[in-house]
């Protein structure tokens, strides 16, 4: 390491950078010395480094400038596909904090820690997102992340009641941001069996306040089998979680056999983001974003606060749910479209959009949005072009289905500038339709009788409407197929009042 220049390379700790030699060890090695001195890492630009089967993971805790370097993982053939080739993580120690019971959107706690940390904290005794459809689940025990500052008050809204708190995790928040900056990372792809076993070889952040720049991802030597990936860039259990400038990859689509006995078609992630505070995208890109044998570029879970700017993405997606704020703005999303299941507000300003439907409430996961929709300014594209019947808005539970919460269509949607390109449609296309039929057979348990419901859907209060256009000059046909949902929703088109 050289004392004039204040940081450590590879190079250093017998990195060849030729991209044959295996130079993990010296990557650990420069790491762990970067870490106990806390001293950058800047690496050689014209290197290429090589990571290959050895299940080895480097620790970062300082800033790393990986420029114009490059990076070969090798995932042809692994010790263990679950440990990551970079963990980012923080010197702190967790603490231990004392939590009984917390309230839905509860904002104080008679808590003091000595920095602001963030938490987490579950309920084991009690299950949500109770999976339905071609892979169902038992659901997953009741979770909440959130800040927690010194003075005792709560950054992000607690979703759920909660009398019992099983486990509490409380991590100290540092207070100097930690960068990730450049690097071009080529992850050749596994060859195994189609069927779920994630693939973790990654950067994995769980240290709070980081930032990823300008960082590009590639995936090679796809074949015609293989693995899913959880997602390259992956951020799990902390706050305030920045990346920008970066290019993502989308993986090939891959069939298994789901938990119900049928084809499933896998989702496999280059970005990802898992009980998460306030975690923005901005800046960023994948290409061929209406390539249909491509999965979506991003999933998300149990974050709060997610923001999207200024980025071409495939597919948004809040998997099992997003509270707080859901923002997208200035950005295209493509094939499989905007994907949304939570509470608070989504707001969609300056969108291009390419899916099936605008917004597409995830059937599985009940549908549900549990606050208002914002839509300004946005352009939509059905099906990227190709021939469909629109329907701006998708959702399906017939309240049948116990999902382990009660279930909302949003209580208020106002559309303020949104042109439909749906001049692609089959001859018979009368025009518009708003909502897909939440009672539809294709989805759900099949209802005994009308209005029996142990699990009602909650129907949406109001739809304004402003600055509608489409491209068949064709106006709204109808609310919905099938109008008793939404027999008591007040609905304005352009300024005309539409019945059910």
């Amino acid at each position: 390491m050289s004392e004039e220049k204040k940081f450590v390379n590879y190079e250093d700790f017998g990195a060849v950078g030729d991209g044959v030699a295996d130079d993990i060890d010296a990557i650990i090695a420069a790491h762990a010395y970067a870490n106990a001195h806390n001293l950058p890492v800047k690496t050689k630009p014209d290197a290429t480094y090589y990571i290959g089967r050895r299940a080895k993971t480097a620790i970062i805790q300082t800033d790393v400038d990986w420029n114009t370097s490059r990076f070969t993982i090798d995932d042809t053939d692994v010790e263990d596909n679950k440990v990551p080739c970079f963990d980012v993580c923080s010197a702190l120690k967790p603490v231990e904090i004392k939590l009984d019971k917390l309230s839905r959107d509860q904002k104080q706690v008679d808590v003091h820690p000595e920095t602001d940390c963030f938490v987490t904290v579950y309920n084991a005794n009690v299950k949500h997102f109770i999976r339905y459809g071609l892979n169902p689940s038992p659901g997953t025990d009741a979770t909440d992340c959130f800040v927690l500052r010194r003075d005792g008050s709560i950054y992000g809204p607690i979703d759920w009641d909660y009398d019992v708190i099983t486990k509490v995790e409380a991590q100290p928040i540092d207070d100097k941001p930690l960068t990730l900056k450049g690097g071009v990372f080529t992850t050749m792809a596994n060859r195994e069996e189609s069927k779920y076993n994630y693939y973790q070889r990654n950067i994995e952040i769980h240290r709070s306040n980081v930032i990823v720049d300008s960082i590009t991802h590639y995936v090679a030597g796809e074949i015609g089998h293989g693995a899913p990936y959880r997602g390259f860039i992956s951020a799990e259990r902390c706050a305030f979680i920045t990346v920008q400038n970066c290019f993502a990859t989308g993986h090939k689509i891959y069939v298994t056999i789901g938990r119900a006995n049928l084809p499933v078609s896998m989702g496999s992630y280059d970005l990802h983001a898992n009980s998460v505070v306030d975690v923005t995208f901005r800046g960023c890109r994948i290409n061929n974003i209406t390539d249909s044998t491509r999965w979506g570029v991003i999933a998300t879970n149990f974050c709060k606060n997610l923001l999207v700017e200024d980025c071409i993405f495939s597919r948004l997606d809040a998997h099992q749910g997003v509270s707080g704020t859901y923002t997208i703005r200035n950005s295209q999303m493509g094939w499989q479209g905007i994907n949304a299941i939570g509470r608070g507000l989504l707001t969609l300003d300056n969108v291009t959009a390419n899916g099936h439907s605008l917004i597409n409430f995830r059937g599985d996961y009940g549908s549900t949005w549990e606050g208002d929709i914002e839509i300004k300014n946005c352009r939509w594209i059905p099906s990227c072009g190709n021939e469909a019947r629109p329907i701006m808005f998708n959702m399906a539970n017939n309240g049948m289905h116990d999902f382990g919460y009660p279930c909302f269509m949003p209580e208020t949607i106002t559309i303020d500038g949104l042109r439909v390109e749906d001049s692609n449609t089959p001859a018979d296309y009368e025009g518009l339709t708003l909502f897909a039929d939440p009672d539809g057979t294709s989805w759900g348990p099949q209802l005994p009788l009308k209005d029996v419901r142990p699990h009602p859907y909650t129907p949406c209060r109001k739809v304004t409407i402003h600055g509608l256009t489409c491209a068949s000059n064709k106006a709204v046909s109808k609310v919905c197929k099938n109008p008793e949902p939404f027999k008591d929703t007040e609905i304005m088109v352009n300024g005309r009042k539409f019945e059910a």
